[in-house]
C-alpha cells in the first residue's frame, strides 16, 4: 500500500460500504478502477475509539469484498 495513503483516506471518508470484522473492528471498502494491479476493491480495517476519533490496522487491495461479512452500511 506504499504511495496509495490519499486512497486509505478517501476510502474511509466515502466507503462504497462498511462491513463488520472478526474482533470488533470495521472495514471500509470502496472500488478503484485504477490501482497499482489494476481495478480493486480497497479495504481499510479500523477502530473506532469514539465518534470523532479512530486509527487504522490495515489497508489492503482485493478482486472482492467478503460476501459473508455483515453489512453494516452500503452507499445506495
Amino acid at each position: 500500500m506504499n504511495g496509495e495513503r490519499e486512497k486509505v483516506l478517501e476510502t474511509l471518508a466515502e466507503p462504497d460500504m462498511i462491513q463488520q470484522g472478526d474482533f470488533g473492528e470495521l472495514l471500509a471498502v470502496r472500488f478503484y478502477a485504477d490501482t497499482p494491479m489494476g481495478a480493486k476493491f480497497l479495504v481499510v480495517a479500523y477502530r473506532e475509539v469514539n465518534v470523532e476519533d479512530g486509527f487504522v490496522l490495515t489497508a489492503y487491495l482485493t478482486r472482492r469484498p467478503s460476501t459473508g461479512r455483515e453489512i453494516i452500511w452500503r452507499q445506495l
